[in-house]
């Protein structure tokens, strides 16, 4: 047992070969069995599983890293720059990406997308095929503004790493040739926005977390 759970691929794979048997059993039992909502019930999984990896190694990053490195001797300091950070991030990144592909997923199949984007403030209007008109008046129920907010600090996260973080720290780790200044700046604008992200995530999980709780 062991020798098996010392591969990391062994242990993903028989992991998600478990989850989808368990995923297969919750459609079986369900009352609509393999209906829409069991759809959405899989997508909700996908977002929260990817949602954890990504929360999770922005905490690594803030409670961990960040703090510890100025300790860390300067001989050792390459170990976590060329090996472990890289990896770390590579992984960060793209959580994040598939976070908010699926939370936006997630909400077009529960038929909130436009209303949580807009804040409660857009509805769109159906009339028959392909035929469709949006107007911007206030909708019936206010969580739809609550989750919007959520949705948006989650997105605005998401931009952050791909459009500041990650750009800044192949710079700071030496990934992206660049003078010594610059990758001091680099270090710095990264860690700047990875505390922003951290400021915002307990708000944004707060919304997530409230939304499903009171509102279904």
């Amino acid at each position: 047992m062991a020798g098996f759970l010392s591969n990391f691929r062994n242990t993903i794979v028989a992991s998600l070969i478990l989850a989808a048997l368990f995923v297969a059993a919750f459609g079986y039992f369900s009352p609509g069995q393999y209906d829409l909502n069991f759809a959405i019930a899989v997508l909700r999984w996908a977002h929260v599983a990817c949602g954890i990896l990504w929360v999770g190694l922005l905490y690594y990053f803030n409670f961990v890293q960040i703090r510890v490195m100025p300790d860390i001797p300067a001989e050792l300091k390459p170990a976590v720059s060329k090996y472990i950070a890289p990896e770390a991030l590579f992984w960060f990144r793209w959580a994040a990406l598939l976070t908010v592909i699926l939370g936006l997923t997630l909400a077009g199949h529960r038929g909130y997308l436009v209303q949580t984007l807009t804040l409660g403030f857009g509805n769109l209007h159906l009339f028959g095929a392909g035929s469709w008109y949006m107007d911007f008046k206030p909708a019936p129920v206010a969580q739809f503004a609550l989750l919007g907010i959520g949705m948006w600090l989650g997105i605005i996260m998401m931009l952050n790493v791909w459009g500041v973080i990650w750009p800044s720290q192949k710079i700071a780790l030496g990934l992206k040739e660049a003078p010594a200044e610059q990758k001091a700046a680099a270090a710095k604008r990264a860690m700047v926005f990875s505390r922003l992200n951290t400021l915002l995530s307990l708000p944004m999980l707060v919304a997530m977390t409230m939304y499903q709780t009171l509102f279904g």
